[in-house]
């Protein structure tokens, strides 16, 4: 009887806007012209519609602040784990795109509140997987197959949190998982 005064909420973001797509050949310019004849109406087979949506879900679980919560813990959740869903609805129907991102799922920190400081492994690559298994367990219960895309630094001092990730994912051996390493160090 208590569910009357419970309110459901979320630590996240949600925006959700209309859009219309002008597929006019004129140019930038002659658009904004005062000459030019501006259209009021909007004909959906002229002018689509679209409503998007962006809704981001941050997790309960581990959520903290950066340098002083990090990796995964014993029940395989992530250091602020944030899901977010693109969601665009056109001409009755509604496509999703959902994106997810934490902490590298692995034991690790980072000491201290310079900038930066240098990440340790807190624990070996046994204690790690299975607690790395619980994670991508659920990931992939969740959401069936999923691209990792790790953005450590791969040279510098992160490296040791990327190369202990890779072999965690290598050890998983998992067909619904496909590791990509992105180094944005190198494109930036």
């Amino acid at each position: 009887e208590v569910d009357f005064w419970i309110i459901p909420i979320i630590q996240g973001f949600v925006q959700i806007e209309e859009l219309v797509v002008n597929y006019s050949e004129a140019s930038d310019d002659e658009k904004s012209s005062p000459e030019t004849p501006q259209e009021s109406t909007c004909v959906d087979d002229v002018h689509p519609t679209f409503l998007v949506a962006l809704i981001s879900r941050r997790s309960r679980h581990r959520a903290g602040m950066r340098y002083k919560r990090r990796g995964v813990d014993k029940n395989g959740n992530v250091a602020n784990y944030v899901e977010t869903e693109q969601l665009i609805h056109v001409h009755n129907h509604t496509l999703s795109f959902i994106q997810t991102r934490g902490s590298v799922p692995v034991f690790w920190s980072q000491v201290g509140y310079r900038y930066n400081p240098r990440p340790r492994l807190d624990k070996s690559e046994n204690e790690t997987v299975s607690c790395f298994r619980a994670h991508f367990e659920e990931q992939l219960k969740n959401y069936k197959k999923q691209v990792i895309i790790n953005l450590v630094d791969q040279t510098g001092r992160e490296k040791i949190i990327g190369d202990a990730y890779l072999k965690q994912v290598l050890l998983y051996n998992n067909a619904n998982l496909t590791y990509v390493s992105f180094d944005f160090h190198e494109h930036w």
